[in-house]
């Protein structure tokens, strides 16, 4: 009845998955009983999990991203520790737990981390950028999160049911092949990354349809800020990518749930299309990650100097090269596969060619900084970091570019300092920028400014101490994922990146202590303009947090730096603009769709993880259901009269005029 679901799926032999489970069902079950109490269940209902708005959706989003990557950040602290008390030794991680853990932390960093947090923040910033007042398809964009989340609450279930895959963030054949694996954990990461890879995929087709068919009047493409542009490229990337992964995920399923020979050896299968297919998807994927986190700092560092971002069309020209590029360049991770000189030589000069639209824009934003009246505000020193670390990643990036150099170096740790490099340094960064920049947006008040210094010189610091020594044991034949190690020469470089990890622990923990504060000193820190960084862009000129409607009525934007000119003119005059003509707003209703299309997905997995078949047909004819209560639905959009929106309005204006009079008097 329970197909291979048995009491045995409990790991009651390994102390440490079964108390982590323990401490995160009592924490949720806390929190649960916590929010019941409080009588707050009834709110978070309505305004949240059923909420279509795209605010709250973003939000809901970064909040999973974070929590994940909090879960992948525990996974990696493991690693460093394993690694560093297992010379000549077991350690205290068994190779099979080992291997789990190295798996989960890959697939949760790019796949539940990273990839939510970049989305969550899309969602929040790019309707209020292009001057609309939400995404095209606000129910789908709800479905969307909801399967995400889907997908990581299974990633987190294999903690404590069953196991989780042993093959790396990627699962190659043979190894993932049921012969090999013949237990849950590479069904776990198939079914979860299958379901949240159609949320993104529905994403991408959403936000790709808001930025070309959704715009403020008079916003044409010359005119959008560049994180909308890097946004379309990211999503434009998710819709060519993410076919990719989905029938290269399905096609491993077939082999392991039917018996098919895609990436076998037998039966005329092969296990190098594989490797082939997946990097299609994946390193494209890494610039799905990379190009929004280019637009947040090309708002952040335009905004902090105080000018127009630098070379505004040749840094679109450069979002688009990349844009296209990044499919051409898959093949330089498996150098070493044989595929031959000739064709290893084509894509080393296309891997070496796709930096140079990342140079463009590193020499964009210096002449942005560029005789700026420079504001070293927290945004902006995640910012600087980024631009020398990214630097570093970049360079030895180009290295691996070469083919003789990649035979040396490849799957060893120079690859996985380089690969954080990038990503930690290019993404991570970012949306720890992109944070601070919108965080008094979202909510209403700024965060402290000194715990975020402190958070961010401890995050730097420790990132260096961290992964410098691996490029150091790389060059010296230390490869990757080892479980204990012989070497005397690697020892002191894995116990000064155990001691970086240390570092970063204290960046954490300000980060933390920085929320707390904040939040506890709200009213102090409080944002009453909507403006509180003398933005350029468009979201700046609503109230912080915006209304539900975000514009009371939408700009006619008239040229690229259209807010900026139009506050210009305001502390010319000292006086604002005309009061505009109010009309009642359409707004969509808020639906369950998204959160009970989520519940069926969560049934539909396991089912087919476990082979309870009968469960699995459950999911699906709910899941249908779902699907047919929504076509058919007939509720129409709800209206704000004009009488509220012009109340939340002349709100904003009041505030705005005061602030002008009290910098004039100044």
């Amino acid at each position: 009845m329970f197909g291979k679901l048995s009491g045995s799926a409990i790991p009651f032999d390994q102390p440490i998955p079964l108390i982590a489970g323990a401490i995160v069902i009592l924490l949720g079950l806390g929190v649960i009983a916590w929010v019941i109490a409080k009588g707050w269940f009834p709110y978070l209902w309505k305004e949240w999990i059923t909420s279509v708005d795209h605010k709250h959706i973003g939000i809901m989003y970064c909040l999973l991203g974070l929590l994940m990557l909090v879960r992948g950040f525990i996974d990696a602290i493991m690693m460093r520790v394993q690694q560093a008390v297992a010379f000549h030794g077991g350690g205290y991680l068994p190779p099979e737990h080992y291997d789990q853990v190295f798996s989960a932390h890959g697939t949760i960093m790019i796949l539940f981390g990273a990839m939510p947090l970049i989305i969550g923040i899309m969602n929040f910033v790019v309707p209020l950028q292009l001057g609309v007042r939400d995404v095209a398809f606000p129910t789908l964009n709800s479905v969307s999160f909801w399967l995400t989340a889907t997908g990581a609450l299974l990633v987190n279930v294999s903690l404590l049911v069953g196991e989780f895959a042993r093959t790396g963030w990627l699962p190659y054949p043979p190894l993932s092949e049921l012969r090999y694996s013949p237990g849950v954990g590479v069904d776990y990461y198939l079914w979860a990354v299958q379901i949240s890879g159609i949320g993104t995929l529905l994403t991408g087709i959403n936000f790709v349809t808001t930025i070309l068919k959704m715009r403020a009047p008079g916003m044409t493409y010359m005119r959008m800020p560049m994180f909308c542009w890097t946004s379309l490229a990211s999503c434009l990337l998710i819709l060519a990518a993410f076919p990719v992964l989905t029938a290269t995920l399905a096609m491993l399923t077939l082999d392991r749930y039917l018996g098919f020979h895609f990436f076998t050896n037998e039966a005329g299968g092969n296990a190098m299309m594989f490797v082939n297919l997946i990097w299609a998807w994946g390193h494209p994927e890494v610039y799905i990650l990379v190009l929004p986190a280019f637009g947040i700092y090309s708002e952040v560092i335009s905004t902090f100097s105080g000018k127009p971002l630098f070379g505004y069309r040749s840094m679109v020209a450069a979002t688009l090269f990349i844009c296209i590029v990044s499919f051409c360049v898959w093949l330089h991770h498996f150098f070493t596969m044989g595929a031959g000189g000739d064709v290893n030589a084509v894509f080393g000069i296309a891997t070496s060619i796709i930096a140079v639209g990342t140079g463009v824009k590193i020499y964009n934003w210096l002449f942005t900084m560029y005789r700026g009246r420079i504001r070293f505000a927290t945004p902006m020193l995640w910012s600087l970091g980024f631009m020398t670390t990214f630097i570093t990643g970049g360079v030895t990036g180009v290295l691996l570019a070469v083919p003789p150099a990649d035979f040396l170096l490849h799957n060893s740790m120079f690859l996985v300092a380089h690969f954080h490099h990038v990503i930690v340094g290019g993404v991570v960064f970012a949306v720890l920028a992109a944070i601070a920049y919108w965080w008094p947006k979202a909510f209403g008040f700024r965060l402290q400014e000194g715990w975020g210094h402190a958070a961010f010189w401890f995050a730097l610091a420790g990132f260096y101490v961290t992964f410098m020594p691996m490029y150091v044991v790389g060059i010296l034949g230390m490869t990757r994922r080892l479980q204990h190690y012989d070497m005397a020469e690697w020892r002191p470089w894995i116990l000064i990146s155990a001691v970086g990890v240390v570092v970063l622990i204290c960046g954490v923990i300000c980060q933390v202590v920085q929320l707390a504060v904040s939040i506890a000193r709200r009213n102090e820190l409080r944002d009453t303009t909507g403006d509180p960084w003398d933005g350029r862009t468009l979201e700046w000129a609503v109230s912080s947090p915006p209304p539900v409607f975000n514009f009371a009525v939408l700009p006619k934007v008239k040229d690229a730096e259209y807010y900026w000119e139009v506050k210009q003119r305001a502390r010319e005059t000292e006086r604002l603009g005309r009061e505009p003509s109010y009309e009642p707003v359409e707004m969509p209703r808020n639906s369950p769709t998204g959160f009970v299309c989520a519940f069926f997905a969560t049934i539909i997995g396991f089912a087919l993880i476990w082979h309870i078949w009968w469960l699995m047909i459950v999911g699906l004819v709910g899941a249908y259901a779902t699907f047919v209560v929504f076509a058919w639905r007939d509720v129409p959009e709800y209206v704000i009269p004009a009488d509220e929106v012009a109340r939340v309005d002349r709100a904003n204006r009041a505030a705005r005029q005061e602030a002008l009079a009290a910098g004039a008097a100044a």
